[in-house]
């Protein structure tokens, strides 16, 4: 188990670093990226969020990278083309460090997979 650990670890610092070459800033933790990836699949560019926009954008990450494992469906887009999602599978029940794995593991597939970011 350590060494599947170390292993992601290892790729989340690599993915770190591509994204510093992307953007031009490395992302400080897991909040900054769920961040980035929000605002990716809003799909407005970077504009100014409020905090509570910024909240919802990190929601959507969430939920955008847990679909890749099918926990969540896009139901659609509302009338501010924001999109909304639907749990359709229970998430196991972890605690707070299973839960930043997992979301990490489902990050970089994300960046892999549909961004087709080289890390």
């Amino acid at each position: 188990m350590i060494k599947k650990d170390l292993e992601l670890e290892r790729y989340w610092q690599r993915l770190r670093l591509a994204l510093k070459e992307a953007v031009g800033k490395k992302p400080r933790d897991l909040n900054s990226i769920l961040l980035l990836i929000g605002v990716q699949e809003l799909g407005k560019g970077t504009i100014e969020f409020s905090k509570e926009q910024k909240q919802d954008l990190m929601h959507i990450a969430i939920c955008k990278v847990l679909s890749l494992s099918g926990y969540y469906v896009l139901e659609g887009l509302d009338e501010d083309g924001w999109p909304h999602w639907k749990n359709v599978k229970p998430l196991p029940h972890f605690d707070l460090m299973e839960q930043e794995q997992l979301l990490k593991m489902h990050i970089l597939e994300y960046f892999e997979d549909e961004i087709n970011l080289a890390f």
